[in-house]
C-alpha cells in the first residue's frame, strides 16, 4: 500500500478530501457483510493501519529531502568557488585589454604622425613629377611641326589627355603671347580636339544607354569651357524624335520625367541641366509648335480658339512639372507663380499680343452674323420704327375716332404676331459672349482683363438687349392695335413681355457667371453693374408703355363694343324673356377671358398681379359707366345681373381664385348695386344698408337706383329719403 499512497500523493492536483473518500470506498468494499452491512471495528483498524504507514511514508520523504538539500548545498560551496575564479581571470583580462587599446592608440598615433610625414615628403615629389610630365607634354608643343604624343594620339587615352590638354590650357593662358603664340595655338587647338570627342564619345554613350560613361564624361568636362556643348547635345538627343503629333503637350512630362532619372545619374549639377531641359521644351519645341499652330489668322474664331486651347495646355503642363518636382516651385529672385509665367511667356512668345482687340472683333462679327441669320430667316428687313410727335398724334387721333367715323388715319402693322424675339438666338449668342468671356479671363490679366470684359459686355449689350430685344419692343410697341369694329384687337405685346423676360433673365444669369468674375477693379466693376442696370431700366421703360397701350387698347375696344353692341331693349325686354347674359356681354367677356389668360400666362411674379390688376379696375370702370347709360326693369335688372356675374367670372375666374386684390370686391360691389334695380321699393333702404352697399357713397346708391325704369312711377325716391 505504501507505493499507492505514493502514486496518490504525488498526483497533480493532489485533492486530500478526494483521497480521503477513496480510502472510505476502499475500506467499505473490504469490510462489508451480507445484507449491506459492515464491519465498523475492521474498518477502524484499516484507518489506523492506513495513518501509520502514512506517517512511515512521511519519515521517509522528510529523510530524503535532508539528503538533497544536502547536496544542494555542497554544489553552492564548488559554483561559487569557481565563480570567484573567474571573477578574478575577468578582472585579470580587462586589466590587460586596458593596456593593449592604450598601446594600440599610442602606435596609431605614430603610424599617423609618419602617414603625415611621409604624405608631406611624397606630395612635392608628386607635383614635381606632375609638373615635370606637364613640361614634357608642353615641349611637344613648343618644337616645330606636329604634336607627337602617344597620349594625344591613342583613343583609349582620352581621358587622361583631356586632364593633360585642360592643365595645359591653363597654363597657355598665363604665357606671354608673343613668344609663345605658335605653342598656345597648337595647345586651343589640341583642347577643342579633345573637347569635340569627348562630346561625341559623350553621345555615343547616351545612344547606348551607357550611363556610366555617360557619367564620367561630364565629370571631365565640368572642367572644360565646352561644358554647356555637352549639355546641349544631351538636351538634343534627349529630345530629339519626341514631342512630334497632334497633341504634344501630353507627351512633354513623361520625357522630362524619363531624362530626369538619366540627368541626376549622369551630370553632377542635376538641376540645373533639367532647367535647361525645360527651358529648351518651352522655348524651342513649344514655341515652334505654337507658332505654326496659331501662323494662320485668316479664320479668326479658329485661331482664337487654337489660341486658348495651346494657353491653357501650356498652363496645365507647367502645373504638371511643377507638381512633379521636375520644376522649382521657387527661384532665386521669383516665386514660383512668376517662374511658371516665365515659361508660358516664353512657349507663347508673345502669341497672345493684341488678343483683346481680336476677341472683340470676333465677337462683334458672330452676333452680327447670327441676328443677320435670324431676320432673314424671318425675311425682315430691320427698319427703325416711326415714332415720336406726328405719329404718336396720328394714333391718338385715330383712337379717338375710331369709334365715330370710318376713316383710317394711322396703319398699325402687327407683323402677325411675330415678337421678333427668339431664347434660341438669344441662347447662340450668349454662348458665344460666355466662350468670349472665358478667353478673356484666361488670356488677359489686370487692367487689360478688366478693360477687355467692359468692352465685351458693351457688345454684348448693344446686339443682343439693344438691337435684338429693344428693337423688338420698339416693334411691338408701334404694333399694338387700336380699338376699331367689331373684331377683337389682337395683342400680341404679352408675348413680348414674356420673352423679353426670359431673355433679360438669361443675361442676368451670363452677366454674373461671366462677367463680373472677369473684371477685379471695383471702380470697373460698378461701371459694368451701372451700364446692366441702365440698358434693362430702358427696356422696363418700354415694356411699362407697351403695358400701359395693351392695356388701353383691351379697355378701349371693350367700351366701344358694348356702345356699339348693346341694345337698350336688352335691359328692358318686353314680355317674359330667358334672364341669360346680353350678347354684348358674351362678346366681352370672350375677349376678356382670353386677354386674362394670355396675361396670367406670358407674366409672372409682381408683373402679373400689376397688369391683371390695372387691367380689372378699368374694365369694372367701362362696365359701371356703360351701364348708367339705360334703364332696366325687372327682367332688364336680371339680366344685368347676369352680365355683371359673367364680367366677374372672366376678370376673377369662376370663384374669384387667383383673381388681382381690388378685382372681386368691385364686381361683388357692381353685382349689389344691380341687385337695386330688381328689389321691391320698399326693400330699398334695407339693400342700402347691407354690408357691401353700406360703405358706397350714397350719390353712387342714388345714381345707380335712379336707372330703375318705374323710378318715377313708383315714386321711388319717398323710399330713398333716408338715404340723402
Amino acid at each position: 500500500m505504501m507505493n499507492q499512497y505514493l502514486k496518490e500523493l504525488e498526483a497533480d492536483p493532489f485533492d486530500p478530501d478526494e483521497f480521503v473518500e477513496r480510502m472510505v470506498r476502499r475500506s467499505m468494499q473490504e469490510c462489508r457483510l451480507k445484507d449491506d452491512q459492515f464491519d465498523p471495528v475492521m474498518i477502524h483498524d484499516i484507518f489506523t493501519q492506513a495513518i501509520q504507514d502514512l506517517k512511515v511514508l512521511q519519515e521517509r520523504q522528510e529523510r530524503k529531502c535532508a539528503r538533497l538539500e544536502q547536496g544542494v548545498q555542497e554544489e553552492e560551496k564548488t559554483y561559487l568557488a569557481k565563480l570567484a575564479e573567474i571573477m578574478d581571470q575577468h578582472t585579470h583580462c580587462v586589466s590587460v585589454f586596458s593596456a593593449l587599446d592604450e598601446r594600440m592608440s599610442r602606435c596609431g598615433g605614430r603610424a599617423l604622425d609618419v602617414g603625415e610625414k611621409l604624405g608631406a615628403a611624397r606630395a612635392p615629389r608628386a607635383r614635381a613629377a606632375a609638373a615635370r610630365d606637364l613640361l614634357s607634354h608642353l615641349a611637344n608643343f613648343l618644337s616645330p611641326g606636329p604634336v607627337l604624343s602617344d597620349l594625344f594620339s591613342d583613343s583609349n587615352k582620352l581621358n587622361e589627355a583631356a586632364d593633360v590638354i585642360q592643365k595645359l590650357y591653363t597654363i597657355a593662358q598665363e604665357l606671354p603671347p608673343d613668344k609663345f603664340e605658335v605653342a598656345r595655338k597648337k595647345i586651343e587647338a589640341k583642347y577643342d580636339e579633345i573637347e569635340r570627342n569627348l562630346i561625341e564619345d559623350f553621345v555615343k554613350a547616351q545612344h547606348q544607354s551607357n550611363m556610366a560613361k555617360m557619367k564620367e564624361i561630364a565629370n571631365i568636362m565640368t572642367n572644360f569651357k565646352g561644358y554647356s556643348q555637352c549639355v546641349d547635345a544631351f538636351i538634343e538627343t534627349s529630345q530629339m524624335n519626341t514631342l512630334t503629333g497632334k497633341d504634344i503637350f501630353s507627351s512633354v512630362l513623361p520625357l522630362c520625367k524619363k531624362n530626369n532619372a538619366i540627368i541626376n545619374n549622369v551630370f553632377p549639377n542635376p538641376e540645373q541641366v533639367m532647367s535647361k531641359f525645360v527651358l529648351n521644351i518651352f522655348h524651342l519645341k513649344l514655341q515652334k509648335y505654337i507658332q505654326t499652330k496659331l501662323a494662320d489668322k485668316n479664320d479668326l474664331e479658329k485661331y482664337l480658339r487654337n489660341l486658348y486651347d495651346v494657353y491653357t495646355s501650356t498652363q496645365r503642363v507647367c502645373d504638371e512639372l511643377v507638381a512633379a518636382r521636375l520644376v522649382s516651385a521657387e527661384g532665386d529672385e521669383a516665386t514660383g507663380e512668376l517662374r511658371r509665367e516665365a515659361l508660358v511667356n516664353g512657349a507663347m512668345a508673345a502669341g497672345a499680343d493684341g488678343y483683346g482687340a481680336l476677341e472683340l472683333r470676333r465677337l462683334k462679327a458672330a452676333l452680327a452674323a447670327a441676328l443677320h441669320d435670324y431676320y432673314a430667316d424671318k425675311r425682315h428687313v430691320k427698319r427703325q420704327p416711326q415714332g415720336g410727335g406726328f405719329q404718336e398724334l396720328r394714333r391718338d387721333l385715330q383712337a379717338a375716332l375710331g369709334g365715330r367715323a370710318p376713316i383710317t388715319i394711322a396703319h398699325i402693322e402687327d407683323y402677325g404676331g411675330e415678337t421678333f424675339l427668339c431664347r434660341k438666338l438669344a441662347e447662340t449668342v450668349l454662348a458665344s459672349a460666355r466662350t468670349s468671356f472665358l478667353r478673356c479671363r484666361t488670356l488677359c490679366s489686370g487692367a487689360e482683363l478688366d478693360n477687355c470684359a467692359l468692352s465685351l459686355l458693351e457688345v454684348l449689350i448693344q446686339h443682343l438687349l439693344v438691337e435684338h430685344v429693344d428693337y423688338a419692343l420698339d416693334l411691338g410697341v408701334h404694333s399694338i392695335p387700336i380699338a376699331e369694329g367689331k373684331t377683337p384687337p389682337q395683342i400680341y405685346f404679352f408675348d413680348i413681355v414674356h420673352e423679353t423676360n426670359q431673355i433679360v433673365k438669361m443675361f442676368g444669369e451670363c452677366f454674373q457667371e461671366c462677367v463680373l468674375p472677369c473684371v477685379s477693379s471695383a471702380g470697373k466693376r460698378a461701371d459694368c453693374v451701372q451700364r446692366k442696370k441702365a440698358v434693362v431700366e430702358q427696356l422696363e421703360m418700354k415694356l411699362d408703355a407697351g403695358l400701359e397701350r395693351a392695356i388701353s387698347a383691351a379697355v378701349g375696344w371693350v367700351r366701344m363694343y358694348l356702345q356699339t353692341e348693346q341694345r337698350k331693349s336688352d335691359f328692358k325686354p318686353e314680355g317674359d324673356v330667358d334672364t341669360l347674359a346680353s350678347p354684348a356681354c358674351l362678346g366681352v367677356v370672350a375677349f376678356v377671358a382670353g386677354l386674362m389668360e394670355r396675361v396670367a400666362r406670358t407674366l409672372d411674379g409682381a408683373n402679373r398681379a400689376a397688369v391683371a390688376a390695372e387691367l380689372a379696375v378699368r374694365l369694372h370702370r367701362v362696365i359701371y359707366d356703360h351701364l348708367h347709360n339705360y334703364q332696366f326693369n325687372s327682367a332688364g335688372a336680371m339680366i344685368a345681373i347676369c352680365d355683371v356675374k359673367e364680367y366677374r367670372s372672366a376678370v376673377c375666374g369662376r370663384g374669384g381664385t387667383g383673381a388681382p386684390a381690388p378685382a372681386p370686391a368691385l364686381f361683388d360691389a357692381l353685382h349689389a348695386l344691380c341687385n337695386l334695380l330688381l328689389v321691391k321699393p320698399e326693400n330699398l333702404h334695407q339693400v342700402c344698408e347691407g354690408e357691401t352697399l353700406a360703405e358706397l357713397d350714397r350719390s353712387v346708391l342714388l345714381n345707380f337706383i335712379q336707372l330703375r325704369a318705374d323710378y318715377k312711377s313708383h315714386k321711388l325716391a319717398t323710399f330713398l329719403k333716408g338715404l340723402s
